[in-house]
């Protein structure tokens, strides 16, 4: 099925707003579930895993946030295809009520105290279910919204896209902080911690009540008009792996540094801070901090690839990180609050100027027949192998290390395999160039 490139389309004012609502509102339930889930993993290493030595409390815990991320393939292989046969607003309809019953799920759960082994197992069963929820919620928001209107700022939406996740992760924090400091710590670790978890439930019934009300996009309109006029069996997920598999990896070595960054914020750097001897009231400040500064340069990044080239912020972005990653943890470990939060926010910067070119070339690599698929696997290949990783792999650094400094440097390496990427190997679409889909497409016919 060969498919031709549809004009930009024309939205209107109204239209646009709900479209964006709607992306806006999937990305807070979904970051607020994440970072909520690292910034409490403290809380809940004592709550789920209380027999345990410290640290493997804690790495147990971490399991939970790989878990989560280590079902995302499966979920993209099953909601991703969905997505080009039933339509992106039907997937993004779903993965706001799975995500949400993974996350409140949390919040309702018996402690170890109450049930022994079988709470952790109902907690790592909650995460898996937000996770296969969240597999797929991501990217397709962010085709909703691009296929609702290409026009020529693609980096800028997808860079607006990006600052909605720190909306979400600084709820999320602002949330954890206002109730440890204004809660005695018996309480918050007996009942307050649950607070959190289910006020996830409004949050997504608004969510909910935007996207019921949206219109599905022109391009899969377009594509399952075709399909249906040429009686083609749609078979995109297979499509996608044979076809575009060379374009996958080109997106996840392309985000590999920072998708180490991402998690790095959103799961490790409290705990990498009260590790430090920083009382967890701080670190939280800290972490609130890094939130409030993410939206602004996820939206410059996309605004100078736009303007000049998606080369430069990444390039940038990238090469900063390589020489500050490994300043970063030493900062941390320096016992000074002020150092410890300048160097977390500027880590945050960097990483987040990288972020609009990199959610382009996740998307609009592939043509909208397979886009759904394609993005999926890709995005979720390498945010679990790569992503979610970060918080194990950098406990167990310090466990060997006794500083974070080791799990600085291995991600600065992660920041160099981006880089060759950006040099040698970056998709076109990121710089208003679409690849040429005709020959693929005419073998899949």
């Amino acid at each position: 099925m060969t498919t031709t490139q549809s004009p930009p389309a024309t939205i209107t004012t109204n239209a646009r707003r709900r479209v964006f609502a709607s992306t806006m509102m999937g990305n807070i339930v979904e970051y607020y579930d994440f970072t909520l889930y690292g910034t409490l993993a403290a809380v809940l290493s004592k709550i789920f895993f209380p027999g345990a030595d410290a640290t493997v409390a804690l790495l147990s815990t971490y399991v939970g946030v790989s878990l989560s991320y280590f079902v995302r393939p499966i979920g993209g292989l099953v909601l991703g295809p969905l997505a080009d046969r039933r339509g992106r607003r039907f997937v993004l309809v779903l993965t706001i009520v799975l995500m949400s019953l993974g996350t409140a799920g949390i919040g309702v759960l018996p402690t170890y105290a109450a049930v022994g082994a079988a709470a952790p197992v109902l907690l790592l069963f909650c995460r898996v279910l937000q996770g296969f929820g969240a597999s797929v919620e991501f990217t397709t928001a962010a085709q909703f919204m691009l296929e609702h209107e290409r026009g020529s700022r693609r980096n800028y939406l997808t860079g607006l896209i990006n600052a909605t996740c720190s909306v979400g992760s600084l709820l999320a924090a602002t949330v954890a902080f206002t109730l440890t400091t204004a809660m005695p710590d018996a309480a918050f670790t007996s009942w307050g911690w649950r607070i959190p978890f289910l006020l996830a439930v409004p949050i997504a019934f608004v969510g909910l009540y935007i996207r019921r009300r949206l219109d599905e996009t022109p391009e899969f309109r377009e594509v399952l008009a075709l399909a249906k006029s040429e009686r083609i069996e749609q078979t995109p997920l297979r499509d996608a792996v044979r076809y575009y598999w060379r374009d996958m990896l080109r997106a996840i070595g392309l985000g590999a540094g920072q998708r180490i960054g991402s998690y790095t914020i959103q799961a490790y750097f409290v705990t990498a801070l009260i590790s430090a001897g920083f009382p967890t009231s701080l670190a939280l400040l800290a972490s609130m901090l890094t939130y409030a500064v993410g939206p602004a340069p996820s939206i410059w990044g996309g605004v100078l690839a736009d303007k000049y080239g998606a080369r430069l912020p990444l390039l940038v972005g990238y090469g900063l990180f390589v020489l500050l990653t490994v300043p970063t943890f030493m900062a941390i470990g320096s016992r000074s609050i002020v150092l410890a939060t300048a160097a977390v926010v500027v880590f945050t910067v960097l990483n987040n100027l990288v972020s609009a070119p990199l959610n382009t070339a996740y998307v609009l690599s592939f043509p909208p027949e397979v886009r759904s698929s394609a993005a999926a696997l890709n995005f979720n290949i390498g945010t679990s192998l790569i992503g979610s990783t970060a918080g194990l792999v950098a406990v167990w650094l310090h466990s060997l290390t006794g500083t974070d400094v080791a799990f600085g440097w291995y991600m600065t390496a992660a920041c160099v395999v981006s880089i060759l990427v950006t040099l040698f190997a970056l998709p076109p679409s990121v710089d208003y160039r679409e690849p040429d889909w005709s020959a693929a497409a005419t073998r899949v016919a």
